[in-house]
């Protein structure tokens, strides 16, 4: 489904338009009918000729209503630009196209209406106007259909043309991260919460678990629908009306946004783009109270310039805007700056990067993956998808590494590496990222969690106080005069047994534990330490820490004053 938004200046006959092409009077409210006047956004939908479907956002055109008509063309794919015949382009025509322009619309329709109310010479002359009008803009190719909406005059013309441009439009991207800007909130009879909007990133399904921003509520959504049709499931792009639950109606406003949860990032600092009018009389500076509309909210902000302190009228530089609340943001998405004080349109733009790294001085942001990488140096896969909307394969682990960043790295852990003892650098004292360059160094070889340089030689293979310890067994010399890393690294590798500071080589549990097991089998009943003791050989100095070990590995169990057979004894 194609979203088309509907343009243009007050009275020029848009909602009677989008009334005679769909059925549906998009002015919901009474005042709107009482006064004739669009003052909140309005919606319909139809068929056109082709088979395919096409919903409306109507929106208001009076000055007064500006805020009302920002937050309902912030997902739409096109635009049903519409002009009265009777009075011509119009300063606000000319504003509204403007925002469109900078939202990155690339299609439209003009509908020229109240044709019945001139003549042909009139209706040529308001043509031309228009055509001078859109020179330059997306509108310039655009196709102008005179219409008469309550004579019916064009409206089949006008539908082919709409059928064109819907023809013409992209599919909305899935990138399995649903996000829908709410323009309504409301609560049926019955029905419990509902909210819609266009949905974008993602598909959405009966059941899922959502979260509303920024109020971090999760939801579950109980019911979908889009042209009046009830639905399981709604591809993106669709207008859509989502009954959720876990959330009131008033809870939940336009300018919140409903996402799948851990999907994106939330957002309050983004660097962009900004284009700003040629019809400014002023530049853009950090000075001012701007407000920044960004799908269907509206964010009071503040603005910080980079690379220079102004924009130009007319020019388009790079600014940071720091916004009053958390959203959840993409590199692409578009905004409209205003300036509150002066109560005008500032310019607009893209958005280039939603999570700034770097200081606004040296901020150089757009929309390549490289440079968000080479900003961050190391970037989670999952995390650069949440920052840049695609998925990219890993360089480095789970990692996208910028190519200075980890010869850095790799610099840092060989050095390392060529500095520890003969043991080896030990693998546990490094970070995550460390480790996993590791892998990625010539002649460095990896040895029992041990990482050294060049041929793999084993320090500790026969080591000689290993082999004192197991010719004396059941009365081992102590560790004195051995280096302390590599008695740690001998127990660390289960070579040697320490307990209560006794050591014993790992042959030695073994023998103690086969002349126990024979020992048992002519005593069941269970053996006291001295018979243990006499069964060793040993002393009762070896004897109890050795059947303290026993004890604690489930080989030999304490059973008063004896030791019988443990769990672990048949099967050791």
């Amino acid at each position: 489904m194609t979203v088309i938004a509907t343009a243009g200046h007050v009275d020029h006959g848009k909602s009677t338009l989008v009334l005679r092409l769909t059925g549906t009077d998009p002015d919901r409210w009474d005042e709107e009918k009482s006064r004739g006047l669009t003052i909140d956004l309005g919606f319909a939908s139809t068929t056109l000729p082709s088979g395919r479907d096409l919903s409306f956002i109507d929106v208001p055109g009076h000055i007064r209503f500006l805020r009302n008509m920002l937050s309902g063309v912030g997902a739409v794919d096109a635009c049903l630009f519409v002009v009265a015949a009777t009075e011509g382009w119009k300063p606000q025509s000319e504003e509204h196209l403007r925002i469109l322009s900078l939202l990155g619309l690339e299609r439209g329709v003009v509908a020229l209406t109240k044709v019945d109310q001139v003549d042909d010479d009139l209706f040529e002359l308001a043509k031309m106007d228009v055509e001078e009008h859109v020179v330059g803009t997306f509108l310039e190719e655009a196709e102008i259909v005179g219409v008469s909406a309550p004579e019916a005059i064009g409206i089949d013309e006008l539908k082919r043309a709409l059928d064109r441009i819907v023809g013409d439009a992209e599919q909305r991207t899935d990138r399995g991260a649903p996000r829908l800007w709410i323009d309504r909130s409301f609560a049926p009879a019955g029905a419990g919460t509902v909210v819609t909007g266009t949905l974008t990133g993602g598909v959405l399904t009966v059941g899922d678990e959502l979260e509303v921003v920024p109020v971090a509520r999760r939801v579950r959504v109980r019911g979908l629908q889009s042209h009046h049709h009830d639905l399981t499931s709604v591809q993106p792009g669709n207008r859509v009306a989502v009954n959720l639950t876990g959330i009131g109606h008033a809870e939940v406003a336009r300018g919140h946004v409903l996402v799948a949860p851990d999907a994106w990032w939330h957002t309050t600092m983004v660097d962009a783009e900004l284009t700003v009018l040629p019809g400014l009389t002023h530049p853009a500076t950090r000075r001012g109270a701007y407000a920044a509309y960004i799908g269907s909210g509206e964010f009071p902000s503040r603005l910080r310039v980079l690379q220079g302190d102004r924009i130009e009228p007319g020019e388009t530089g790079l600014v940071r805007l720091y916004l009053d609340r958390h959203a959840p943001l993409l590199p692409g998405d578009r905004f409209i700056l205003r300036e509150s004080g002066r109560n005008e349109t500032v310019g607009g733009g893209e958005i280039l990067d939603v999570e700034p790294v770097l200081p606004a001085t040296k901020a150089r942001p757009d929309r390549s993956i490289d440079r968000v990488v080479r900003d961050r140096g190391w970037v989670e896969v999952e995390h650069l998808a949440k920052l840049t909307g695609q998925t990219v394969a890993p360089s480095v682990g789970r990692w996208v590494v910028d190519p200075a960043a980890l010869e850095e790295s790799k610099q840092q852990v060989m050095a390392a590496i060529e500095g520890a003892d003969a043991l080896g650098l030990d693998l546990a004292s490094l970070d995550d990222r460390q480790r996993a360059v590791v892998d990625l160094l010539d002649d460095v070889r990896v040895v029992a969690g041990r990482a050294t340089v060049g041929e793999v030689v084993d320090p500790l293979a026969d080591h000689p106080w290993v082999q004192r310890l197991a010719a004396e067994p059941f009365a081992p010399p102590g560790a004195d005069g051995v280096d302390r890393g590599e008695v740690r690294e001998l127990v660390r590798r289960g070579t040697v047994v320490e307990q209560d500071g006794v050591y014993f080589a790992r042959s030695a549990i073994d023998s103690a534990i086969e002349l126990l097991r024979t020992a048992l089998d002519d005593q069941p009943s269970g053996l006291t330490v001295a018979e243990i003791r006499d069964v060793l050989g040993t002393t009762r100095k070896f004897a109890l820490p050795l059947l303290a070990h026993l004890d604690a590995t489930g080989v030999t169990r304490r059973r008063e004053d004896v030791r019988i057979a443990g769990p672990r004894m048949s099967g050791s």
